[in-house]
């Protein structure tokens, strides 16, 4: 019966209407130039195993929905203790969504913002419209993995293997560390700042240009 279902969702039909509309307008957001950048970096990255997908966005699409070839990309940033133990393709719907969710869950391990994170169903049409309401959106998986290549350059620990100017490299947190005594005396200085200025008027200051630190 749940076999029935699955199949029943995955042979879906065409959209209309609003989803349609919505759908068309998700599509345009897809970067044919950045799959094949994507592609290039994921064929280097993982070797010839795992294959080249068929040129396009069904292609990309395919290649990676069972989760393994993304697996195997989050495993090859890791120098040691690789995340997804079990990478194991399965005809079966829920393993591979099960797949593709310990590969998002790795990928947050190794630095990817939630913001920047698809959700399996952008990837995975089975449990598309019928259940969800949501659009697969293939464009947030290229964004996901613009933010993996991103981390890795910017990381620089010898596990990525591309052309370091496919990505963006991230500006770097320069942390600071005060001691309790620094910031209490920080804390002092703005007191007095804030003492000296009450009764000050608003008039001659001027708003809408940030102020510059340098």
């Amino acid at each position: 019966m749940a076999t029935k279902g699955v199949v029943g969702m995955a042979n879906k039909g065409p959209s209309y209407g609003m989803s349609r509309q919505v759908q068309d307008k998700i599509d345009s957001k897809y970067d044919p130039e950045l799959e094949q950048i994507l592609v290039e970096w994921i064929t280097r990255q993982c070797g010839s195993g795992v294959g080249r997908p068929e040129p396009g966005k069904m292609g990309f699409q395919t290649w990676l929905k069972d989760g393994c070839v993304l697996s195997e990309l989050i495993n090859s940033l890791f120098a040691h203790d690789k995340p997804v133990k079990k990478i194991q393709s399965s005809p079966m719907a829920f393993k591979q969504m099960e797949q593709i969710s310990q590969f998002l869950n790795a990928a947050e391990k190794y630095g990817v913002t939630k913001t920047d994170m698809f959700q399996t169903v952008d990837l995975w049409e089975a449990l598309w419209l019928k259940y969800t309401g949501e659009i697969k959106d293939l464009a947030a998986v290229q964004r996901t993995l613009s933010a993996l290549g991103s981390l890795a350059v910017t990381k620089d620990e010898g596990t990525y293997n591309g052309d370091p100017n496919w990505f963006f490299k991230k500006a770097q947190e320069n942390k600071r560390d005060f001691s309790d005594e620094q910031m209490k005396a920080g804390k002092n200085v703005i007191g007095l700042q804030m003492g000296s200025n009450k009764g000050a008027s608003q008039q001659g200051m001027s708003y809408g240009k940030p102020r510059q630190i340098l």
